[in-house]
């Protein structure tokens, strides 16, 4: 049983689609996977969220489960109050996911906007969970200018919960790259003391369930964090 969460150094970075290519990765590798969004955000009751955009990408084997949902595009904590609708509390989401680690091979957690965004009640935060967790996290960067700084002070949080950080993927990495681009390749693991565990292209998330998953083996290096099996099917 294993348990990995997946944050990000800010909203819009490609949380989601890097969620998607570690769960396709490890469905390809036999493994039961279960993928948890404790808040989605900015999404209507009757509207597809994160959670169906990975079954969508990574296949209807992955099991999904999201625990609350808040119409505004807000913090969760924020569009929580703003709605009406229950706060989540640090606990129920801790059990959710030892429940769902409980039954399956690689149990992903996908959190919301940064790490330190409050989720729920008493301010909790996706580095509360994954240190009540024991998880090791993916920290999710974007590719250009400003990502040192942001995905640097997002290890730093980690590590300050005590949080394990697994490394970073860049989320969306352009077909043509600028000078500061190619710069960053060389001087994230310098600057976050953490490995890049590789960079999924611009666009991936358009692709379709199969060329997604073949994509997925090139886009992620092993990080030794993942089961083995994940491991052995990537660079």
């Amino acid at each position: 049983m294993s348990v990995l969460c997946v944050t990000g150094t800010s909203t819009d970075v490609g949380k989601t689609v890097t969620t998607a290519a570690l769960a396709a990765v490890a469905a390809a590798a036999g493994l039961h996977v279960a993928v948890c969004k404790p808040a989605q955000t900015g999404v209507a009751d009757d509207e597809p969220g994160d959670l169906a955009e990975i079954t969508r990408l990574a296949g209807p084997g992955i099991d999904t489960v999201e625990l609350a949902r808040y119409p505004e595009p807000l913090a969760p904590d924020t569009a929580a109050r703003r709605s009406g609708r229950t706060l989540l509390h640090v606990d129920e989401v801790v059990d959710a996911i030892r429940a769902l680690d409980a039954t399956h091979d690689l149990t992903l957690v996908e959190g919301a906007g940064g790490v330190l965004v409050r989720l729920g009640a008493d301010g909790f935060t996706l580095a509360d969970v994954a240190a009540a967790l024991d998880a090791p996290t993916v920290v999710v960067a974007a590719a250009g200018l400003g990502t040192l700084n942001h995905s640097a002070l997002t290890v730093w949080a980690l590590r300050a919960a005590g949080v394990d950080c697994a490394g970073t993927v860049i989320g969306s990495w352009p077909g043509q790259t600028d000078l500061a681009q190619r710069c960053n390749l060389e001087d994230l693991p310098d600057v976050t003391g953490v490995p890049l565990l590789g960079r999924i292209p611009a666009g991936s998330g358009n692709l379709d369930r199969a060329a997604f998953a073949v994509g997925a083996r090139g886009w992620l290096a092993p990080s030794g964090l993942l089961p083995g099996r994940v491991d052995s099917l990537l660079q």
